[in-house]
């Protein structure tokens, strides 16, 4: 992580902790929006308007946060407006770092070798950990948001003048519903398999636990009347935010983070819808399992020999 502007490597997942031993995650340090007419948005400064080419994102196909805001980058056709670099997704004593794996490319903007250069390019003295994803501005030079959840919104709404784009994965009528979902869903399954995983005491990981199954089982239900997306025939955020959790966790959650109750693979509904949202167009290209299992497995706090096991096969397709 950074600390006034320099990087240390003394840190680790499970140092993020409360009291009684419960994962906190870090929130985000940057909260600026692009919006049609660069007014501020809900947070930040003004000034940040939705220009063709303007705007690049750093992302990694093993985060489910940053994978997120690429699903609805692809979803919303953003691929020709807003250029796109992965870094490795094995985190070195400098985080993350740029090439060195199929798929990770050259910084293209400033040649960096690692993000955290990106986060000091913005800020020479930020504090904090340095995450994907991050929305920089090229015009400005400087990091527009690192928080997922204000990018898939600006990704949603602020570009479609320049793509032409009328998909809406926030619909105005739903968005209530939305939010109060998004949280649950967040809480309980996204940050809450994290919670198990990252849990340095045992009642810490079993209330991580019951709640990531109880969501689990709660979006099972919901399933069960033949729905195609958690709320009807419509995709909205909320199924894009919950997939990226659902399609990583036979694979790494399962067994890595502890959350093996069952199997994803057991639950008729939930493994059905996941494999529908797989199925639709540009879906597949935002998952990566060698990436995923890579960075999980690497993760030396949960893992410290680093071995890559090779099953479950899941939704993995030769990659």
């Amino acid at each position: 992580m950074l600390i006034n502007g320099q990087w240390t490597q003394d840190w680790s997942p499970s140092d993020n902790k409360d009291s009684k031993g419960r994962y906190i995650r870090q929130l985000a340090g940057f909260r600026n929006w692009i919006t049609a007419t660069g007014i501020a948005g809900p947070t930040g400064e003004q000034g940040f308007v939705a220009e063709q080419g303007r705007y690049h994102l750093y992302a990694a196909y093993n985060c489910p946060w940053a994978s997120r805001a690429l699903t609805v980058l692809y979803l919303k056709g953003l691929e020709d407006c807003i250029s796109v670099t992965f870094v490795n997704p094995k985190i070195t004593d400098q985080g993350w770092k740029f090439e060195g794996f199929p798929l990770c490319e050259k910084e293209p903007l400033y040649g960096f070798d690692f993000l955290h250069q990106v986060y000091t390019k913005s800020d020479q003295q930020y504090s904090g950990r340095v995450t994907v994803p991050v929305l920089w501005d090229k015009k400005n030079q400087c990091i527009v948001s690192n928080e997922s959840a204000d990018i898939i919104r600006m990704f949603n709404s602020a570009f479609n003048e320049v793509t032409g784009s009328e998909l809406d994965l926030y619909p105005e009528d739903l968005r209530e519903e939305i939010d109060a979902l998004n949280k649950a869903v967040y809480q309980n399954l996204n940050n809450g398999v994290y919670k198990a995983g990252f849990a340095t005491t045992q009642s810490a990981y079993e209330e991580a636990y019951h709640a990531v199954f109880a969501q689990l089982d709660a979006l099972e239900s919901r399933l069960s009347d033949g729905r195609s997306f958690l709320f009807g025939e419509r995709l909205t955020e909320t199924d894009i935010c919950a997939f990226v959790t659902l399609i990583r966790f036979d694979e790494v959650y399962h067994g890595l983070f502890k959350c093996n109750r069952n199997l994803l693979a057991q639950m008729p509904y939930l493994s059905a819808y996941t494999r529908r949202i797989y199925a639709l167009p540009k879906i597949h290209q935002t998952v990566k399992f060698k990436h995923i299992k890579h960075h999980y497995y690497g993760i030396k706090a949960l893992n410290p020999n680093g071995v890559i096991p090779l099953g479950p096969e899941g939704f993995a397709k030769k990659e």
